[in-house]
């Protein structure tokens, strides 16, 4: 947390445990709302991995942000907005990083308001907040 942030409260902490790691791992959340087996990307295997979880977090908080900016400014967000979010794992001389892509659909609004309601998002979202200056991150309106 940076430490301009004043916490005024925790809304609410997840609590996970991991195991394991990429490779035939697992995860359990302490409510047990989730239970994940993971993989590595292009190797056989059943399991998701955490680009996979990092990309479906981050698109479904990206859009909760967009619907507060859209009732801030009092304009309906599509019933069918969504997000394709693109997260790369990446190698550069041995080291990894992430790098990421949210191509946001807003259908039925005028292109002016959507493109507000993205850049308002992509300001707010809790996510798009930590990897802001951390990664590569490319937001488009499709």
């Amino acid at each position: 947390m940076s430490t301009a942030t004043q916490l005024d409260k925790v809304l609410y902490t997840a609590k996970d445990h991991a195991v394991g790691g990429r490779d035939g791992g697992t995860a359990r959340s302490s409510d047990g709302r989730l239970e994940a087996k993971f993989s590595i990307p292009g190797r056989p295997g059943t399991g998701t991995n955490p680009e996979q979880l990092l990309a479906a977090g981050w698109s479904a908080c990206f859009i909760g942000a967009m619907g507060i900016a859209a009732a801030k400014m009092r304009v309906k967000l599509p019933a069918d907005t969504a997000i394709d979010a693109e997260v790369d794992l990446c190698n550069a001389d041995g080291e990894f990083f992430l790098q990421a892509r949210l191509n946001v659909s807003l259908p039925g609004l005028d292109r002016e308001v959507a493109q507000t309601l993205v850049d308002a998002g992509h300001q707010t979202c809790p996510y798009s907040k930590a990897m802001r200056g951390n990664i590569a991150v490319e937001v488009k309106l499709v």
